[in-house]
């Protein structure tokens, strides 16, 4: 098995409140380390075409955002063990209030946000009031980010770091090149826990990123599959196939 962990990724209320349910119980059951639950949003920016079109269903389904804290209340009591983290949009966060979005999360068990487009020195407060509460908010950076800006990221000593394996949407593949490679050497010297994302599908793929990733995120592969097959029990032998598992 390899020793990068999987960070499963979902949208809630795709494809439909229930089903989130049977969604996520087959991730788990496929050995899913992590859960990455979407928040769906009208206008996402780092998401490619799967994960927009599930997050277009899940609100024309009457998603809310209260239903969303509820899901991972339902999470924690189903899978007490499984860190859980919640990404979505700042759009979302404000609209709920700073505050009392990490409130909510926290009481519904979250371990950590994932906000792509909040950085931390533009996050309207969200690392504080996440430090507050103990709660990780994990920077979202790219392979162009400088020198000094990652300094300053990894000055703020995050317990984690998402970065994205390469420029442009969620979907496409990706392979680790030596750029690539040398991208993620840098990353690595701040210490922090390392999620890598964009284009994880491949056994193959989780191999390569082992001792300059500690978690691969997986998403759009999953989603694909789903929208495939329509049963969710198919993500259970997905993810056991990225984890290496008979």
């Amino acid at each position: 098995m390899s020793g990068v962990e999987l960070m499963a990724h979902m949208v809630a209320g795709y494809p439909g409140m229930g089903m989130s349910m049977t969604v996520a119980q087959a991730l788990v059951a496929g050995s899913a380390d992590y859960l990455e639950v979407q928040f769906p949003f009208s206008d996402p920016s780092s998401d490619g075409p799967l994960i927009e079109r599930a997050c277009q269903a899940a609100i024309e389904g009457g998603f809310r955002v209260d239903d969303g804290f509820e899901f991972m209340e339902a999470l924690l009591r189903d899978f007490p063990s499984v860190p859980l983290f919640i990404m979505t949009y700042g759009s979302l966060v404000f609209a709920h209030g700073v505050g009392k979005f990490c409130d909510d999360a926290v009481k519904a068990g979250v371990r950590g946000l994932i906000i792509p487009d909040l950085p931390p020195d533009f996050s309207e407060g969200l690392f504080d009031e996440g430090r507050k509460r103990g709660l990780a908010i994990v920077p979202v950076i790219a392979p162009e980010i400088s020198d000094a800006r990652l300094k300053m990221i990894g000055d703020m000593k995050p317990e984690y770091i998402y970065t994205a394996l390469r420029l442009g949407i969620t979907g496409s593949d990706t392979r680790l090149d030596d750029a690539a490679i040398r991208y993620l050497d840098k990353v690595r010297k701040t210490g922090s826990k390392i999620i890598g994302g964009f284009g994880v599908r491949s056994r193959e793929m989780m191999l390569a990123l082992e001792g300059y990733a500690d978690i691969a995120a997986v998403g759009s592969h999953f989603l694909k599959i789903l929208d495939q097959t329509g049963d969710p029990a198919t993500l259970t032998a997905a993810a056991k196939e990225l984890k290496g598992i008979a």
